[in-house]
């Protein structure tokens, strides 16, 4: 879906294999690739209503911009200043604007005014023009694409190569500059220094970027990374159109930007720069993004966060691989998802620490699984994926559990998707574990290792209908100005749809010698046909039913169909924190049925008054009261004992006497 793949492989500029671009710190004097020793000198004043073209790169001490004058570059071309080797002085010309233009203002010091080829990248609505401190290609690094002022050598050894950077630092405090892109080709980066502040703009292309890895054949290992960016918008790392990026022993980190006071908020990707609400999270800066299709990210022993938004995000794309191993994800903030599957994403997350404001997971289409950081499987990975981890690296991976800590909800369902976890994961929140917004659902549950599940509210699964109530048009723009209102009353029974039977289409849950402690609640009220919106979310399913298998197996709680109601009626952009908040009256099933099946040796311990639609168990399992009480069933009425190896659909009632 990106258009980056339009962007040419130039063999004109590019560096000889093996070249030093920049030297050692001897050279820091001259900035960047500059290696005079003398002071800069000159000057450039811009007056008011004056145009002052830059044709060729130029150094001097002072350059001053009058309010109403322009510096610009020649046709074809893009300019760039550096002061003492930090880009600077550039704004966006408008709101939700590509281009960027000089603002007003005196600067002192080694200045480099930087011409440098158009780099025009077009997506769709707008063209954008990239700038970039590195521009590698196939052919290594391209001269007429970089700024290679505003690279600075880090102690001793800090230098730029063809195909790699070691010991060197980035500094922007312009918006939309972009850190180093790599659109082809092998190429590493070694302890590099990226720090970006100040907004970008688009992070489906990777305009203000840190780092991208673009187009198949493309394939980037960073070690040792320190990048700090702050920003709307301002990505840490994207992997897009079929390239491969991997992030070891690296510190990514970023902060949210101020947007424009007349920055209307949207879900149309072109002029998308902060978070859809109606997920109920907030911020503008997501720290990554995985995009296009086929594209691979993997961050090995990092540590990765963002204030709020996402951290590790998938976006705008197709079958896209991430790979989290021994790392640490985080939103500092108070919202925000660890991880986004979409687009058929498959996710690994293994051995790593989750401290998220919302989510875990956020799912809308896709696979992720949740596990222990093993050599075996993170072996595997290493090699079906083409990673690159050195037998050494792999030894040096210390086998590890994944754990979550979520100041929400464990994991959430937007979209039909798939999750298995396994290992010694453990999973904290002080609401629902599972919180599935009317999808499709596919969870595997493996707690041989000791995979556990702690929700603060005693609610393990929480089915509710979809609350996203998407954008609408205002003045035809799609803006995110949507409002939930509760329904009231009854739902409408889906007349078509069989409770009683367990669909493909249901949310389903295979658990797996394990004990659990909590609740399972599907409080989907149904009876609407199922529609969407042109951008919007998925529409309300019309009936959906929770399926719960448990296998050697120890459950309790209540496990039962409800009429779920949020706890604040109507939710819009001034409240969206509340969506997803509810609370449930047990009561018997109309579109929503509650499918359970014991076996091998499970035992359910039945807490309160449960509303099922079929029951199965085989010879080695029961059902029986906590604290020594009993249960008695009714099926559609009648009076019914629960005896081993029987079934039982309808509506069926389980109470404590």
């Amino acid at each position: 879906m990106s258009a980056l793949t339009r962007r040419s492989f130039l063999l004109t500029g590019s560096v000889a294999a093996g070249a030093t671009l920049l030297g050692a710190p001897s050279a820091r004097a001259a900035t960047g690739a500059f290696r005079a020793q003398s002071a800069p000198s000159g000057a450039i004043t811009v007056a008011a209503g004056q145009t002052y073209t830059v044709t060729a790169t130029r150094r001097v001490a002072a350059v001053t911009i009058e309010p109403g004058g322009v510096l610009a570059a020649p046709a074809g071309h893009s300019l760039t200043m550096t002061v003492n080797g930090v880009e600077t002085g550039q704004k966006l010309a408008a709101t939700s604007a590509a281009d960027t233009v000089f603002v007003a203002g005196k600067w002192r010091g080694d200045i480099v005014l930087t011409v440098t080829t158009a780099d025009d990248v077009t997506w769709q609505q707008h063209v954008y023009p990239f700038r970039q401190a590195i521009y590698a290609d196939a052919t290594g690094v391209v001269r007429d694409f970089s700024v290679l002022a505003a690279v600075l050598p880090v102690g001793a050894g800090g230098r730029v190569t063809s195909h790699g950077a070691t010991g060197v630092s980035i500094t922007s405090t312009g918006e939309c500059f972009d850190g180093v892109f790599v659109n082809g080709g092998s190429f590493s980066l070694d302890r590099p220094v990226i720090t970006l502040s100040g907004n970008g703009r688009c992070d489906f292309v990777g305009y203000g970027a840190a780092l991208v890895a673009n187009n198949a054949g493309t394939r980037v290992v960073v070690d040792g990374a320190t990048i700090r960016t702050h920003g709307a918008v301002r990505t840490a790392a994207i992997s897009d159109n079929g390239a491969t990026l991997v992030v070891k022993n690296s510190d990514l980190s970023v902060r949210n930007g101020v947007l424009p006071a007349d920055y209307v908020p949207t879900v149309n990707l072109d002029t998308m720069e902060s978070a859809p609400w109606m997920l109920a999270i907030d911020g503008n800066c997501r720290a990554t993004n995985l995009l296009g299709n086929n594209s691979v990210a993997a961050y090995v022993n990092s540590s990765i966060s963002s204030q709020t938004w996402g951290v590790l995000s998938t976006d705008s794309g197709s079958d896209c691989t991430l790979v989290a191993v021994n790392s640490a994800v985080a939103n500092t903030g108070d919202s925000g998802y660890g991880t986004y599957v979409i687009g058929n994403a498959t996710e690994y997350l293994l051995g790593t620490r989750f401290d998220v404001g919302s989510y875990a997971t956020i799912f809308t289409g896709g696979t992720a699984t949740y596990g222990d950081s093993d050599r075996k499987t993170v072996a595997a990975l290493n090699k079906s994926l083409g990673l690159g981890l050195t037998e050494r690296e792999l030894r040096a991976l210390e086998p590890r559990p994944t754990v979550v800590n979520s100041r929400q909800w464990g994991f959430m369902w937007h979209g039909a998707s798939n999750l298995a976890i396994s290992g010694g994961t453990v999973v904290t929140s002080p609401h629902a574990t599972f919180l599935n917004k009317g999808q499709q659902a596919s969870v595997t549950v493996d707690g041989g290792q000791g995979a556990r599940f702690r929700p603060g509210d005693g609610i393990l699964v929480q089915v509710i209908d979809n609350d996203d109530p998407g954008p609408v048009m205002v003045g035809g723009v799609l803006e995110n100005a949507g409002v939930y209102t509760q329904p009231t009353g009854e739902p409408v029974k889906d007349t078509t749809f069989d409770v009683t039977v367990a669909h493909d289409t249901d949310s389903l849950f295979y658990f797996d010698d394990i004990t659990l402690d909590g609740d399972f609640y599907n409080g989907l009220r149904g009876g609407a046909a199922a529609s969407s919106s042109a951008g919007g979310p998925p529409g309300p399913a019309s009936a959906l039913n929770l399926v719960l298998n448990f296998a050697a197996s120890k459950v309790t709680g209540v496990i039962t169909a409800t009429l779920a109601t949020h706890y604040v009626d109507t939710i819009d952009s001034a409240n969206w924190w509340e969506l997803g908040h509810v609370s449930n009256v047990a009561q018997a099933a109309v579109n929503n049925g509650v499918i359970v099946s014991l076996t091998d040796h499970s035992t359910w311990t039945v807490t309160g008054t449960s509303y099922l639609t079929a029951l199965a168990l085989d010879a080695t399992c029961a059902v029986s009261g906590e604290h020594g009480k009993k249960v008695t069933m009714t099926v559609d009425g009648t009076p019914t004992a629960i005896t081993p190896n029987a079934s039982y659909s309808g509506a069926i009632v389980l109470t404590l006497t």
